[in-house]
């Protein structure tokens, strides 16, 4: 099974059902009310998890083959799930918290036979005496910290979308085949749960959602650095997790020597550090974006050196991280913030915008049906996509809450199928590669200067298109270095650009939806045909 179809199972059905537990939150009271610890100042529901749990387990359950462990998998995820549900709704004690957190780790090492059995600095391996006790304190430590860096819209969900992003590409270098899957199923369900909790987040993944996603990043690690036969370094799951590790261990460390309990929620994270010394919402994800891109990069780059060594440059990183935050603490180091725009104030900008707006609305339908008209040859796969935007477009055409949503999905399938069919059609005619290319690049162009000039008019840039774009330059960048195809890396360029367009065209033209819905369905009978005359 190709991954790229469970992480979109994933995604859909995360995306689906995350509308649907927002208007339930009430009633089930998952609601995260505000209080002087956190950044929110309205209720906010705390569903988000639920979606990312059922979207994941799902594609799982239809897609991954028959696996040893992944029974004792699916149930420490369903015994994360019920606590962290529980939660949410009334509020647990932490020690009950860790009863669940155990029991799903315990699971996965005596059941699952998942542990850890090799160590950094060690040559010998560890005794399963040892080694189990000690990688159900692990696992319970990933959870916990995952967990305790949900503290800001995104933040939580994009950090470890780049930690499995790193996974996904050492476990096709040498890592088992279907810990791919797993990985795949759980970024469609990170990323369709993050169109919802972009700030102002619509949503909260909640206990039930961060609790999960460390639980399988633990898991993920363990099943990639403890499998026979693995040639990288065991001191690489710290780069791997990334900043939540030393983070949490920081906050323990400042509870302790402030004399609190060490269990009891505080402001001390990086994240409220940074938002106290004077950074916007955005800004804190940005740099945390930052930091843990660095260090992700760091477990790609140094996959196979000494221990030593990538232990020193995980610590190095962190350390100035902390000793400039504690450095300006210190010293009474505030940002100034600048002030906004009026939207009115600047006729030229909005004349921008709207130009950007007017340019994406008309050419983005008449590319896509374009590039399928340019198809030589249409495979079955594609007919089978034309339905399913047939559908899609039906949907968003008939019913009158959430119709954008059926809308995007329909665009990105038919972009999708637009860049893959344009490329193919391109590598035998170059007049179709330039004008192909000529276009994307004026369409990026326009994307920037609508993210560029529209912060006051619902298309100014977030946290989460600054993810979305060390995705893409990473999956670009990998896919050369997996092999060496250029191909690959310039078909992934070339569908963000064009997703961006799609998105435009929903967010920044009301009046034109018409015209995408006309021009989805264009591509769909341009795909439906040509696929009745190669048969």
């Amino acid at each position: 099974m190709n991954p790229l179809f469970v992480a979109l199972t994933a995604l859909a059905i995360s995306m689906a059902l995350t509308p649907i537990l927002i208007r339930l939150a009430p009633r089930l009271r998952m609601v995260d009310l505000p209080d002087p610890r956190k950044v929110h100042a309205l209720p906010i529901p705390r569903v988000g998890g639920l979606g990312i749990v059922i979207g994941t387990l799902l594609a799982l359950l239809l897609w991954m083959p028959e696996q040893s462990w992944f029974a004792a998998y699916l149930s420490g995820g369903l015994i994360l799930l019920a606590f962290g549900a529980a939660d949410d709704s009334f509020e647990l004690g932490h020690y009950t918290k860790f009863i669940g957190q155990i029991a799903a780790a315990v699971a996965v090492v005596y059941w699952g036979d998942v542990w850890i059995s090799h160590m950094p600095f060690l040559a010998a391996d560890l005794a399963p005496e040892i080694g189990k006790p000690f990688t159900v304190f692990a696992l319970v430590g990933v959870i916990n910290a995952i967990n305790h860096s949900d503290g800001l819209d995104g933040l939580a969900g994009g950090e470890t979308l780049m930690s499995f992003g790193s996974i996904a590409y050492l476990s096709l270098v040498e890592g088992p085949s279907s810990l791919v899957m797993l990985v795949a199923a759980i970024t469609g369900g990170v990323f369709g749960f993050l169109r919802f909790n972009t700030h102002p987040a619509k949503v909260f993944m909640g206990d039930a959602g961060s609790q999960f996603i460390g639980f399988t990043l633990g898991v993920s690690v363990l099943l990639l650095t403890q499998h026979r036969g693995t040639t990288i370094s065991m001191a690489l799951p710290a780069l791997i997790v990334g900043l939540p590790i030393v983070d949490i261990l920081a906050v323990l460390a400042l509870r302790m020597r402030g004399g609190m309990n060490v269990f009891r929620a505080t402001r001390n994270h990086v994240h409220h550090r940074l938002l106290d010394l004077g950074f916007t919402h955005h800004q804190v994800v940005v740099i945390i974006y930052t930091i843990q891109a660095l260090l992700v990069s760091g477990a790609l780059v140094f996959s196979y050196e000494n221990d030593a060594i990538i232990l020193t440059g995980y610590l190095l990183i962190c350390l100035t991280l902390f000793a400039a935050i504690g450095l300006a603490e210190r010293y009474g180091w505030r940002r100034l913030g600048a002030a906004e725009k009026d939207s009115g104030s600047n006729d030229p900008e909005l004349r921008m915008h709207r130009w950007a707006i007017g340019y994406a609305g008309v050419t983005v339908p008449a590319f896509l049906v374009l590039a399928c008209l340019a198809a030589t040859r249409v495979t079955l796969d594609f007919g089978l996509i034309a339905a399913v935007i047939i559908i899609m477009v039906l949907a968003s055409l008939r019913l009158k809450s959430g119709a954008d949503w059926w809308l995007r999905l329909a665009l990105f399938c038919g972009a999708a199928c637009a860049i893959y069919l344009y490329q193919s059609a391109g590598i035998g005619n170059s007049l179709v590669a330039d004008v192909g290319d000529i276009y994307l690049a004026t369409l990026a162009v326009a994307v920037a200067v609508a993210m560029r000039f529209g912060a006051n008019q619902g298309f100014a840039t977030t946290p989460l298109d600054v993810l979305l774009v060390i995705v893409v330059l990473g999956g670009g960048l990998l896919s050369l270095r997996v092999s060496g195809d250029q191909g690959i890396a310039g078909m992934i360029l070339r569908l963000a650009v064009l997703f961006y367009g799609c998105e435009l065209t929903v967010s920044g033209v009301k009046n034109r939806t018409r015209l995408n819905e006309w021009s989805l369905m264009g591509v769909s009978l341009v795909l439906i045909g040509k696929l009745l005359s190669s048969a």
